[in-house]
């Protein structure tokens, strides 16, 4: 409960630094312990930027309250020009 409270109000901070896309927080419906929370960046140099940021530091102290370790993943994507109109 304290890391969705924590995420909540960081949310709305996040969302407005530069380059961030997305920022969604999820939970399981088959699993209401098992939460989710899905970035998009547009840049590699503005991902790393928000890793160094307090907001970010605030986050990952929520996140070592938790009982299980976490699991954190980045994926890199590329969208090839054109691809929108398929």
């Amino acid at each position: 409960m304290e890391l969705s409270q924590t995420i909540a109000s960081l949310i709305g901070f996040i969302r407005t630094e530069k380059g961030c896309r997305r920022r969604d927080f999820c939970q399981s419906i088959e699993d209401e312990d098992r939460l989710f929370l899905l970035e998009e960046w547009d840049t590699q140099e503005n991902l790393m930027t928000h890793l160094k940021s307090e907001h970010f530091r605030v986050l990952r102290g929520a996140m070592n309250l938790l009982k299980e370790p976490y699991e954190m993943m980045f994926h890199t994507a590329f969208h090839p020009a054109g691809m929108e109109e398929i």
